[in-house]
């Protein structure tokens, strides 16, 4: 795992970038929330989305900007967010999100997709967010911190299997809806 002078290393050579320093911490990166979301919306197919068809079938989703007052997430609200911040992950590190605990205790989770590949670039990463509570809403807004990054050293990786190489999810900007 990386610690502190290797994370400034980090953003110095633009592997992360969008970071203040006071955002780096002893063994992560703060990650600031995008302005720009895809809330799930309700839809009235009662065809189920078979998560094993090619190509995939998705959720519907509305894209919303939030301005200043941000976006209410009522009880159960599912919608995807991205961060401000772009990796270029070099093909000898990885990287995984982790959700801030004080927004877990209030019933915010993002526990789904965390993990980064060696050589993934050019990309926010996509967070999936729902409100688990039953009874109350929350409120998110562009800024805010919404997680932290760990960084981990791995043997480098072959080019030919790298995510720089193979991944689907390179160059892309705002929450990846597919």
């Amino acid at each position: 795992m990386l610690s502190y002078l290797e994370l400034v290393e980090l953003v110095h050579n633009n592997v992360i970038t969008g970071v203040t320093p006071e955002r780096i911490n002893a063994a992560s990166i703060d990650l600031t929330l995008g302005p720009t979301l895809f809330v799930e919306w309700p839809s009235i197919s009662s065809k189920a989305i078979d998560l094993s068809a090619k190509p995939r079938e998705y959720p519907k989703f509305e894209r919303v900007d939030m301005g200043d007052a941000g976006f209410v997430m009522h009880p159960s609200c599912f919608l995807l967010a991205a961060t401000v911040e772009v990796f270029n992950l070099p093909n000898y590190i990885q990287a995984n999100y982790f959700l801030n605990s004080s927004l877990a205790r209030a019933g915010l989770n993002a526990a789904l997709a965390q993990f980064a590949d060696p050589g993934w670039h050019g990309a926010h990463l996509t967070l999936e967010l729902k409100n688990w509570t039953e009874w109350h809403s929350l409120r998110i807004r562009p800024g805010m911190k919404i997680g932290q990054m760990v960084f981990n050293r791995v043997t480098p990786v072959p080019e030919h299997r790298s995510y720089s190489t193979i991944g689907s999810y390179n160059n892309s900007t705002g929450p990846a809806l597919r």
